[in-house]
């Protein structure tokens, strides 16, 4: 398992649920954390817990143009980005009557789930090879069959594609392009009657970052490290 001490390690939707939870899980293991969010109130409380350093910043990342400003106040810190966590995401609703779906499931999902963590991956992603080292790990989603939940499947199905994608041009660099599928948990998205904890997700969610060999495009499930030590779930991952 590799040892992350002092690396530096961006998480967007950082403010709760599984992000908190995936920071406070890198911040004990040593990690320096940028934490993303819609405003950085929202983890503020979080940032004082956190023994480590720590930067905070506001992003909405429905809009292209927040993303960019965000980027650029990320790289004004002067510290590098070697691990990102893109735990943040939308699932915008629930379309029993999903003939009557609107272009804005779509167009919202996309630009969230889809867009706005490929262009952290394309800005930063070069500067961990540049570096030498990098570990990127994306949020998908085993929805399938469900054509009610559609803009936001397809999101996540883009994502898990261009994530692939973009893994098999990374070999040989040091970084690591890798998925990870939290399952159903009782967080904001996936509502009061999810059947497993946020809990639950961890060490899953976070495993990808403590690879020691960057092999790229896998797609790891919470649920295949439940009750795990991060240790022996890192030994599994590697296995895998």
């Amino acid at each position: 398992m590799l040892n992350l001490r002092g690396k530096w390690a961006l998480v967007t939707g950082a403010s709760r649920g599984l992000g908190s939870l995936a920071a406070k899980t890198l911040a004990a293991e040593g990690c320096n954390l940028i934490l993303l969010s819609r405003d950085t109130a929202h983890t503020a409380a979080l940032a004082e817990q956190l023994q480590t350093e720590v930067r905070q910043v506001a992003c909405e990342l429905s809009d292209p143009d927040s993303v960019r400003r965000a980027i650029a106040e990320i790289d004004a810190f002067g510290v590098p980005v070697d691990i990102l966590l893109n735990n943040a995401g939308v699932q915008v609703a629930y379309r029993s009557d999903f003939w009557e779906t609107p272009v804005s499931d779509y167009e919202t999902s996309f630009r969230i789930n889809t867009i706005a963590p490929m262009m952290l991956c394309y800005h930063f992603i070069p500067k961990m090879i540049a570096r030498g080292f990098g570990r990127v790990v994306n949020t998908t989603s085993g929805i399938r069959l469900e054509p009610e939940q559609a803009g936001y499947s397809a999101s996540k199905a883009a994502l898990d594609k261009v994530t692939v994608d973009l893994g098999s041009k990374l070999a040989g660099t040091g970084v690591a392009i890798n998925l990870t599928d939290p399952g159903w948990c009782r967080t904001d998205l996936g509502g009061p009657h999810a059947p497993n904890a946020p809990e639950s997700a961890i060490p899953g969610i976070v495993v990808g970052a403590f690879l020691e060999q960057p092999k790229s495009g896998r797609l790891f499930a919470a649920a295949d490290f439940h009750g795990m030590t991060l240790e022996d779930a890192v030994a599994k991952a590697e296995n895998m």
